[in-house]
């Protein structure tokens, strides 16, 4: 049964229940050139048609919430209730990006501690919150092992292997940062072919990119070889971040 959108469902006059502020005075300190000068375009429906049809919605889902998801990649995974709870506090949910710093020393304080214990998770001597997404994440990674090798003088590692079962986004990527994606293959039991690496390496090879565990859901039970492998003909490792939790 086909859902209708929440627009398909407005009708001209029909509310829900507000709690509107008890004032506006906030709205005095914004720019007149940044008001809206008529009201935006929103669905006028009512309180039980917004339950209703974002619930229908999301039980058209596959989801870790109704089924098993054995899948290793990106947000797929288990996020605990409790930290859903944390993350909806109104400290960090409603942070205004231009309020002043001395307002802010909580969540400065709260990404500070997290990077010191991404730090100690990774092994890591330095992390870096400024990416906004995953997507940046990576670019931004794979664009630092870039520089790294130019600030070398190998100008000619322009070649990133991506195994068949690493993040789908992982070719894109490295075409973006000038390099070529270099696909290898995985073996019958989801870890990387080491064969076929060991086929593709050498004096061109700036990375690889690796998703652990896999989009097989399988952590690479021989990564250290694969490290061993790469670093000898002096590429680097990447790994997915969002599989890092």
């Amino acid at each position: 049964m086909r859902e209708e959108l929440i627009f398909e469902q407005s009708r001209p006059g029909r509310r829900a229940p507000t709690h509107a502020p008890a004032t506006l005075a906030a709205i005095d300190d914004l720019p007149a050139s940044m008001l809206r000068q008529e009201p935006p375009l929103l669905p006028e429906v009512s309180e039980l048609q917004v339950v209703r049809h974002f619930t229908r919605l999301s039980q058209l889902n596959f989801s870790i919430d109704t089924h098993f998801y054995p899948l290793g990649s990106c947000t797929m995974k288990y996020n605990p209730r409790a930290s859903n709870t944390l993350a909806m506090l109104p400290g960090f949910l409603a942070r205004h990006p231009l309020e002043p710093d001395s307002h802010a020393q909580g969540v400065l304080e709260s990404l500070f501690d997290l990077q010191e214990l991404l730090k100690a998770v990774t092994g890591m001597s330095g992390v870096s919150l400024t990416p906004m997404a995953g997507a940046q994440g990576e670019f931004a990674g794979i664009a630092m092992i870039r520089a790294y090798h130019l600030a070398r003088g190998d100008t000619e590692r322009t070649q990133v292997i991506v195994p068949d079962a690493a993040h789908g986004t992982n070719p894109a990527t490295a075409t973006m940062c000038g390099c070529e994606a270099i696909e290898i293959p995985t073996g019958p039991d989801g870890d990387v072919d080491l064969d076929a690496l060991r086929q593709v390496v050498g004096p061109k090879t700036a990375a690889i990119m690796l998703t652990n565990p896999s989009t097989l859901g399988v952590f690479e039970r021989r990564i250290s070889e694969i490290a061993e492998i790469v670093h000898a003909a002096g590429g680097l490792l990447y790994y997915d971040g969002a599989n890092l939790n």
